[in-house]
């Protein structure tokens, strides 16, 4: 079974090396400046990044893209088309998008340009994309389809405890704060639990095993 390697900075950002036959997929690149953490983890795992796979658009996802990017050329880079525009420097919402909410978070422009722009059903790897708009307009997870870890973004945090980003966790409301639609992504967290994950492996805090329990209280919290 493909091994779960968290990369954290700070102890509450995450990225994940993801191992597979040809090396590894590296799942968010973590805050600014987090290019050597996540290079020095790969060369622990001894493995080459092959692939660079993003969740949404958000800065602490996106901020050492630029970084990693200069360092191994050859990585495929790949986000949803629509959080693509945001990493591209286009903050304007669709029309419809402008009718739920306004745009949350902190989002920056990187120079490096996606080479591969993701939908629902798309194969990263082992790894199933999986849409989950709310956090960001464009927002995906990633399910292993070997051993069903889902690689869930900001969908859910397990900082002080499993939550949905639809509602800030008192315990930690960051993600919540930056989620662009709250009804939009409560749907999403319910989708995510309806995959049944082994594992839930956030953006935030640590990865949680047979968490469906938690993800079922995280939306009843909500509801």
């Amino acid at each position: 079974m493909p091994q779960v390697t968290r990369v954290s900075r700070y102890g509450f950002v995450n990225g994940y090396l993801v191992e597979e036959d040809d090396g590894l997929t590296l799942i968010d690149t973590l805050l600014p400046r987090s290019g050597k953490v996540v290079l020095a983890k790969a060369e622990e795992l001894g493995r080459p990044i092959v692939r660079i796979a993003l969740t949404h658009a958000h800065t602490d996802h996106v901020g050492a893209l630029d970084e990693l990017a200069a360092q191994i050329p050859d990585a495929e880079v790949s986000i949803s088309a629509r959080d693509a525009r945001f990493l591209a420097g286009d903050k304007a919402l669709d029309p419809e998008e402008e009718q739920l909410s306004k745009l949350h978070g902190s989002f920056s422009r990187r120079n490096t340009k996606p080479g591969r722009l993701l939908a629902a059903g798309d194969r990263v790897g082992s790894l199933e994309v999986i849409a989950a708009p709310g956090h960001s307009p464009g927002h995906v997870a990633f399910l292993d389809t070997r051993d069903r870890t889902l690689y869930c973004g900001d969908a859910y945090s397990t900082l002080g405890g499993v939550a949905t980003s639809a509602k800030p966790n008192p315990r930690f409301p960051l993600v919540g704060w930056g989620t662009w639609h709250r009804a939009t992504e409560l749907e999403s967290a319910r989708a995510l639990r309806a995959l049944d994950p082994a594992r839930l492996a956030p953006g935030h805090g640590q990865v949680v095993e047979a968490p469906g329990s938690a993800m079922d209280e995280a939306i009843a919290k909500v509801s």
